[in-house]
Formats: structure tokens, sequence, C-alpha cells
């Protein structure tokens, strides 16, 4: 009866103990930044054109969230399809999905100390007694088997709110490898994209390599025609073979570079190399995203996974700061049993054979050398560690967001200076190879303008891919299209 009702008390025991206060701050929210803008001047709402594929204007759309697939405003299938198997199948992102599964796992079972622990135990135990001591079997013999059962019952009362705040903290982990992982996705996403069009800008750079070394032969030809009919010497010649072997130099390294590009897409996409799925990019068959989505400053902290990863770590650390505090105070711990010893395991749990226990522990740290007190401010260093971790990482990402800004603002500006001298070069390397032909200009004023076009296409390729690459650099920094998971 007395069990019983032992029993039926450990619930309102048990309640009334937890309705304690818990020690250590409560987590509060770290306030929005109080700006309103990312730059130190207003930047204009539209970029400048160029009248060249790439060239449109782009205009700032402010206080609109980048779109979660983001990376379909670039226009192409073949991008959209390799960023969506590389989501699936890259490691590094299965990796941070099973660092979050066990996070959540590992809180699971810090709550479960919120409960009380029960367990099962039967112990058979086979003893003999010296003579001169009374034997503990009721027939008197000395040697017996004593059979036990009993159900163990331990409860730490949480008072001042230890196993609270660990809980708390574990929560916080949890959070923390969820927004771990969705910075690892928008990671990943980005650099795939930023891949694509690093192929597409190689892709292009050979190809315009390749009409130039088609120009140079056909130059070439051109000089030794002259020779033949006596217009200019063997220098020319020789001079014109030298400028065709140096654009056909460029070439090599460009052809390395475009397929160390395609590796890095496959790994990237959790292929291997030699595993071609057949995707090509090409600067013509990507569209620049005309309309770029600015969310407002007051909402990159909630965009930005990196952000809230150091946000929920000045959780973790504040919920620590609790739990240390509490390992201060005092400890109670109740603990009951119920069971039954028997000679023969037969007999167990019958009448007088049971016995049951119930107590209460009650520890007050005195003396520990000092370590519970250095333990509790190592925990509040820890504290303003994370705090000055997160201030940073808030630094970083607006910083992050002005420098895009400032690159799209300055690329589109680049495109048109390299679209307008790359026509001029093109025209001055027209009106030279025509004077050449006529007599009425030397060798060396063809090699200039050809060299002269060489580096003015290249660069105009390289202007083009810097408005792409700077556009994806700008919905990664406002936190691409991260959206709020499950937190189950």
């Amino acid at each position: 009866m007395t069990s019983r009702l032992t029993i039926r008390m450990m619930p309102a025991v048990v309640a009334a103990f937890a309705a304690g206060c818990a020690a250590g701050p409560d987590y509060r929210k770290p306030p929005a930044p109080g700006v309103d803008r990312y730059t130190a001047a207003a930047l204009a709402a539209q970029t400048a054109a160029a009248a060249t594929q790439g060239g449109a204007a782009q205009r700032l759309v402010a206080g609109q969230d980048v779109p979660e697939r983001w990376w379909t405003l670039f226009g192409s299938d073949a991008l959209d399809r390799i960023v969506t198997a590389a989501l699936a199948a890259n490691p590094d992102l299965q990796a941070a999905e099973a660092a979050l599964r066990a996070a959540r796992e590992s809180a699971a079972a810090q709550r479960g100390a919120w409960l009380p622990a029960v367990d099962a135990q039967l112990t058979p135990t086979r003893q003999k007694t010296a003579p001169p001591v009374a034997s503990g079997a009721a027939s008197g013999a000395g040697l017996y088997t004593l059979h036990t059962a009993q159900l163990d019952i331990a409860y730490a009362a949480d008072v001042f709110g230890a196993t609270r705040r660990q809980v708390e903290a574990a929560d916080a982990q949890v959070d923390v490898a969820r927004f771990q992982h969705q910075a690892a996705r928008l990671t990943l996403a980005a650099n795939v994209v930023a891949a694509a069009i690093q192929e597409a800008s190689l892709r292009a750079q050979l190809d315009a390599t390749t009409d130039l070394v088609g120009l140079a032969r056909k130059q070439l030809d051109a000089t030794r025609r002259q020779r033949q009919a006596g217009q200019v010497g063997m220098a020319d010649v020789a001079a014109q073979e030298a400028a065709l072997a140096q654009i056909e130099a460029a070439r090599p390294p460009l052809e390395k570079q475009l397929a160390q590009q395609r590796d890095l897409l496959a790994v990237l996409a959790g292929r291997y190399p030699s595993d071609d799925n057949g995707l090509r990019f090409d600067v013509g068959t990507l569209a620049l995203p005309e309309e770029l989505p600015v969310s407002l400053p007051a909402r990159l902290v909630e965009r930005r996974p990196d952000v809230r990863a150091a946000e929920a770590q000045l959780h973790v650390a504040g919920a620590r700061v609790g739990a240390a505090r509490a390992a201060r105070l005092p400890d109670i711990t109740l603990t009951a049993a119920l069971g039954s010893s028997a000679l023969d395991a037969g007999t167990l749990f019958r009448a007088g054979t049971g016995f049951w226990s119930i107590g209460a522990d009650l520890v007050q740290p005195i003396f520990h050398g000092g370590a519970l007190k250095h333990q509790e401010r190592a925990a509040e260093a820890l504290y303003d560690q994370a705090a000055a971790q997160y201030r940073g990482t808030v630094l970083a990402a607006f910083r992050d967001v002005a420098d895009a800004l400032h690159a799209i603002d300055a690329d589109a500006r680049a495109l048109q200076a390299a679209l307008a001298a790359e026509q001029a070069a093109q025209k001055s390397l027209a009106i030279v190879t025509r004077q050449s032909e006529l007599g009425a200009a030397g060798r060396t004023a063809v090699l200039q303008a050809q060299q002269g076009y060489q580096l003015a296409a290249i660069a105009l390729v390289q202007a083009r891919a810097a408005r792409y690459a700077d556009t994806v650099a700008l919905f990664q920094a406002l936190g691409g299209g991260w959206q709020e998971e499950d937190k189950r």
C-alpha cells in the first residue's frame, strides 16, 4: 500500500520541483541593425547598359527577397539541372544533413533528463556464509542462492534549471546545425552556378582565341604572298609567324582551365570527373537577370543562414552560462526502489518476499577548489566570444552585400568600356589589315592591331562573365533562397 502511494505521489513531486526557476540569463534575440541601406552612398536604381549580349541594364528592386530557386533567373535549363543534381548528391551537403540529424537526436536524448529514469534489475547471487556468521537463508543453510528482482526509479529534481538550460543548449545546437546546413546548401548552389559561368567564360575566351588564330593565319598567308611578290622582306614573315605562335600559345592554358572547370562541376554534383553528364555552358545560353531583388537591411539577419547560425551559437552559449551557474546551487535527487528477493526464482514476487525504499539526496557544493566558479566565468567569457562573433558575422554579411552592389554597378560600366574597346580594336585591325594589303601600312602596325584586338576580345568576354558572377555573389550575399525549415 505504501509503495503504491509512493509511486502515485512521484508525478506530483516531479511537477513541484519542475516549477522552480532556471538559473542564468534568459535568451533574448539580438535586435536588427539600425541601418537603412548597405552602401555609404545611395546607388542608382538601375545600372548602365551596353549593346551586347549580357549587357542589359539591371534594376535593383529594394525590399524584395531573393526567390528560393534563384539560379533559374539565369534562364538556363542545363544550369537548373546541374544545381538540382548537386543539391541531391553532393557529399558535403549530405554530411551537413547527417550533422543536423545527429544534433536532433542529441537534443532528444538530452530532453530525456526531464523524466525519471526507470531501470529493471535482476540479480541472482550464489553465496556461502562462514559458519560463525548467521545464514541469510531461513533454513540456516550456509550455501544458498539469492534471487533479487527490483525496479529502480531516480529523478534529478531540476530545482534551479540546470537540466532545462542543458536542454535549451541542445535545442539551440540543433538550430546551429540547421542553419549550417542551409549555409552549406546556399554555398553549394552558388559554387555550382559560379563554376558554370566560369566554364561559359572560358569557352567564350577559347572561341575568341580560336578566331584570332584564324585571323593570324590569314594574315600570315597574305604576308607570305607579299614576300613572294617581293613587297616585304623575310623579317615581316618571321614577325607574323611569331605573332601566330604567340596567339596559339594562349589556347592550351584556356583548354586546361576549361577541362579543370568541367572536373569541378562534376565533383560538385557528386560525380566522378570521368562521368560526363553532357551538359555544356555557353555565355549565349545564359540570360542576365535584369531585376535584382535586394532585401531590406533589417531582413538580412533573418535571411542569411550564417548569421542565423551565429545567433543560435549565441543562444547555446547563454544557456551554458545558466547551466554553469546552476552547478553551484543545490542538487536534489529523488530515488525509489521496489522489488522482491527469494531463494528460489519461482517464488519471486510472492507474499512476504517484497521490499521497497524511497529516499532523497540533497547535495550543496561547498568547496571544489574554485573549479565551479571558474567554469562559470569561462562560460560567461564564451558567451562574450559568441556575441562578438555574431556581430562580426553580421558586419561581414553587410560588407558582402555592399561589395556585390558596388561590383554590379562597376561591372556594367566596365562592360560598356570593354565593348567600346573591342569595337574600336576590331575597326582598327580591319583598317590596318586593308592598308597592309595595299602596301600603305607596315607589318609592325598590323601586329600591334592584332594584339590589341586579341586583348580587347578577351577583355570583353571576361567583362560579360563578371556581370554574371557578381550577380551570383549578390544573391549569395543576400542569403539566396533560404527559407525557414521545419524545426522537428
